[in-house]
């Protein structure tokens, strides 16, 4: 499979039971060597980490069984040909983030969510990557009233800088979301995250993440939010997917329900040589209705569409193009992509 010069990763949790908030799971389990197993015959080159994927029920462990036990999670990787991408403290689930981890009120809940964060830069250096991914899932209200807006926004800055203090080698890269799990996000943006990453102590090792389907649940397009990071060479990651509208979070397969849009995010990662920069990461899952001797075909067809479309993409007459928009004949050039999107 030609993957011209691209790298592929996707997580662990990819792979899933098909459990939603509305009932149980319907597939069974798969250990994460299975798991890893799958990233092999898809032919994907890394593993995104949340840093309990990579080192279980951390909380309860010293830092030496953490170093112990990320250094075996290396061993298991190198034996499949695979690297981490990199690692994500997880920040939401545990009892003391009800509130929020780095903008809670609870001073003890911050402290965990530095402590916690830590932890998952030391994986991260066990594993190989000095690349973190926030995505600040909690980070939000329910309630304006609830927090002060301009003192959390300090306190991101502050987790930022204490992060990029404790390890020198560290990179951050920020994932925004505009809702889901909480009301009101404090970083629902690219350009929220960008932002925060330029007053930080070290703005060179401060970047971002763009997902698609968190752009389209801001109401923004995806190639968009990733071309302003490319602008100032912050991009450095990537989860596709797909999106049916202003619902919950779908993670549909990429390229499933909006082909247009999906092409559009391949141009312009193609177009700035994106596989020069980063890897392309998939955030995709599969449909709860799938059988689970069937449940890896979402991320066996994310990733032939990508490549398919980076052919679309590499195919099309530029000298044509630029006639176009010279003659500013957009309605020639619309025509132009929707023929080599249906093979015309």
């Amino acid at each position: 499979m030609e993957k011209y010069g691209y790298r592929f990763s996707f997580g662990p949790w990819n792979i899933h039971e098909g459990a939603d908030p509305f009932g149980p799971p319907v597939r069974p389990s798969l250990t994460f060597d299975e798991k890893l197993k799958v990233f092999n015959d898809l032919g994907f080159d890394a593993v995104q980490f949340h840093d309990d994927d990579a080192v279980p029920d951390l909380d309860d462990l010293s830092a030496s069984e953490i170093a112990k036990q990320a250094r075996a999670m290396r061993r298991r990787l190198e034996d499949h040909g695979l690297v981490a991408e990199f690692v994500a403290p997880r920040l939401w689930e545990h009892p003391m983030t009800i509130d929020g981890a780095f903008t809670s009120n609870d001073p003890k809940a911050r402290e965990y969510a530095i402590e916690r964060s830590k932890k998952a830069a030391d994986i991260g250096r066990e594993l190989g990557t000095n690349l973190m991914v926030l995505w600040l899932a909690r980070e939000g209200t329910y309630m304006r009233e609830a927090k002060d807006a301009v003192q959390a926004t300090h306190r991101l800055l502050e987790a930022v800088n204490t992060l990029l203090e404790y390890d020198p080698q560290l990179r951050i890269a920020i994932e925004p979301k505009p809702n889901e799990p909480m009301d009101l996000a404090y970083i629902p943006t690219i350009g929220h995250a960008l932002a925060l990453g330029f007053q930080a102590s070290d703005p060179s090792r401060v970047g971002a993440l763009v997902e698609t389907a968190h752009a389209v649940l801001a109401g923004l397009d995806p190639a968009d939010e990733m071309s302003f990071a490319l602008a100032f060479d912050k991009l450095w990651s990537v989860h596709l997917n797909d999106q049916n509208g202003l619902k919950f979070d779908q993670d549909r397969s990429f390229g499933s329900v909006d082909l247009r849009r999906a092409f559009n995010q391949v141009r312009v990662l193609d177009e700035n040589r994106f596989y020069e920069k980063g890897m392309v990461g998939l955030d995709v899952k599969a449909l709860r209705t799938q059988p689970a001797e069937l449940a890896t075909k979402h991320l066996r067809n994310s990733l032939h569409m990508f490549l398919r479309l980076v052919e679309v993409v590499r195919s099309l007459d530029r000298e044509r193009i630029n006639e176009l928009i010279a003659a500013r004949d957009y309605e020639e050039l619309d025509w132009l992509i929707l023929s080599a999107l249906t093979g015309g």
